[in-house]
């Protein structure tokens, strides 16, 4: 068995697609977490995901644009040991 991998999506662009590859990636052993850059967004798609997400009990992270949240946000990207930005 391989070891987990810790997994960080960051949703910047696509922030609903983001959310359901986050979701696709919860049937690994890995341990993920997103890092939402901004807010997301509110609605079916974006609310479907989310269910799923925090059923899976995968941390969720809303950054706002600022310096500060650049600076958690490059803590995240060091900590993790793959990155997807989408």
């Amino acid at each position: 068995m391989a070891d987990q991998k810790r997994i960080l999506m960051v949703a910047v662009q696509k922030q609903v697609e983001a959310l359901r590859m986050a979701s696709g990636l919860t049937l690994l052993d890995d341990a993920v977490s997103i890092a939402a850059w901004g807010k997301l967004p509110e609605g079916g798609g974006a609310a479907e995901q989310m269910e799923a997400l925090e059923f899976a009990e995968v941390p969720v992270v809303e950054l706002a644009p600022t310096g500060d949240a650049m600076a958690a946000l490059a803590r995240q990207i060091i900590d993790n040991d793959v990155v997807y930005c989408v």
